[in-house]
């Protein structure tokens, strides 16, 4: 019963107030050993790896169909790696594989740990905006991000790899599915994210201090684009679970 409730047996609905999303470029040799054999990297020259860290601020996230009050409103913070699985249908799907979850609330860990695969930890996470500054932070995880706010046309990060942001857009996220890997049962459980006007705006990032990233030990690790979207509903589907075949 445990498996079968962590394999995202119903649709979800919320509400993206906002999302964040920080995308760094690792050379695909230091990715590689990080997801499961039956997921690949989706590249960029056949060079480049992509590890995102998402923050996004959520609001009545509850099963689909039930009203918003009984939803759940918090911080979540998401590092995931941008894959590519082949069904056994033989349909090439592109997503995201979840190596880390954070929540600013007890409520949703303990939901979440039911309902997913994904292994939620609370933390503490403060977003607050000081002129044309936001700061999105935690002691605890002991990351620090900071973006501001301009006028100007943003310019791609220092030494990002991309020539231009229609390039980068492709790697901002978020993609359409989302995989867990079973590799003893060789079961992969696919979720399908659905999401409408999500259009992403370049943002100018000041300061990206993610201690979660240094302690992975990735080489050639580079930012790469920097996203945000806001007002935006998304729901999932009920997960369906693929057999692998090496």
């Amino acid at each position: 019963m445990s498996s079968f409730l962590k394999n995202h047996p119903f649709a979800v609905d919320a509400f993206f107030e906002s999302s964040t999303v920080l995308a760094y470029a690792v050379p695909k040799e230091q990715l590689e050993r990080i997801i499961p054999e039956c997921l690949e990297l989706d590249t960029f020259d056949d060079k480049w790896g992509f590890l995102a860290c998402a923050i996004v601020q959520t609001k009545h996230l509850r099963p689909k169909g039930f009203p918003k009050f009984l939803g759940n409103d918090f911080f979540l913070t998401g590092f995931r790696i941008f894959v590519r699985y082949q069904t056994s249908w033989g349909k090439r799907l592109r997503g995201l594989y979840i190596i880390k979850s954070e929540t600013n609330k007890k409520k949703m860990e303990f939901f979440g740990n039911i309902f997913t695969h994904y292994k939620y930890t609370t933390t503490d996470i403060q977003q607050k905006v000081i002129g044309n500054i936001t700061e999105i932070s935690s002691k605890k995880s002991n990351f620090n991000i900071q973006i501001e706010h301009t006028q100007e046309e943003v310019e791609l990060p220092i030494n990002s790899l991309f020539s231009n942001w229609k390039e980068a857009r492709r790697f901002a996220g978020p993609l359409p599915f989302t995989f867990t890997c079973n590799e003893s049962k060789k079961e992969i459980l696919i979720i399908e994210g659905v999401r409408s006007n999500w259009k992403p705006t370049p943002i100018k990032v000041l300061n990206h201090s993610i201690s979660f990233i240094d302690s992975l030990n990735l080489d050639g690790v580079v930012l790469a684009n920097a996203f945000k979207v806001e007002q935006i509903p998304y729901s999932w589907k009920r997960g369906k679970i693929d057999l692998w075949t090496p």
